[in-house]
């Protein structure tokens, strides 16, 4: 079950209450499509370092939300492995964090309130799809970044986090480390802690008025 309806940080959540009310819920199996932020930190970051986006990766972790998106562009690449940040200033990429962040407000702006990310949405949910039936048709390898619940949370309190796994014929097959993080990241996950927990408690809260 692939969730993209937002709010994503609580709507997931509220999911995993209900398939655990009826005794199904397979966290494995229930994941939240945080690939927007992953496609607009690869065009914007890709931008800035005069790479091609096709290719290029930039983990995006945290939650789907404002502060809580949090681009590791410590960690971005080209598609054949060069690290792109030594090339960018801490200014550059406090830039790059802040407009990944604010992202869907700048196409809500530009749209002069007539409208939303509505095709981008759709963009990123069919990469992630189809990144799903690769791994169900049994390739090996496939890996996404998604918010899903995770024994490991890099946030005490936020059982749900958004971060790299491997993708399965039975879902997530392994959670992957965020790796090192650069002092500027190790701030943001810091600031994104209390707004995730917050997040993730309504729509527990939400879920338990349900009958």
């Amino acid at each position: 079950m692939a969730i993209i309806s937002n709010p994503v940080n609580s709507t997931v959540p509220i999911a995993a209450e209900v398939l655990r009310r009826h005794g199904v819920y397979d966290p494995r199996k229930l994941l939240g499509i945080t690939t927007l932020d992953v496609v607009r930190a690869r065009a914007f970051v890709a931008e800035a370092a005069g790479a091609s986006p096709e290719g290029f990766r930039v983990p995006v972790v945290g939650g789907h939300a404002g502060v809580t998106i949090l681009p590791l562009i410590s960690q971005a690449a080209t598609a054949c492995g060069r690290r792109v940040s030594p090339g960018l200033s801490e200014e550059k990429i406090a830039a790059l964090t802040a407009r990944i962040q604010d992202a869907g407000t700048e196409v809500v702006t530009a749209k002069a309130g007539k409208g939303s990310a509505t095709l981008s949405m759709a963009y990123a949910a069919f990469e992630f799809a189809k990144s799903c039936l690769r791994a169900m048709g049994g390739e090996r390898g496939v890996v996404e970044c998604a918010y899903v619940e995770c024994l490991d949370s890099p946030v005490s309190g936020a059982p749900f986090f958004a971060r790299p796994v491997v993708l399965g014929t039975q879902g997530v097959e392994e959670y992957l480390p965020l790796g090192p993080l650069s002092a500027s990241e190790k701030q943001g996950l810091g600031k994104l802690a209390g707004e995730l927990q917050s997040s993730i408690k309504k729509g527990v809260e939400f879920a338990r008025t349900l009958k």
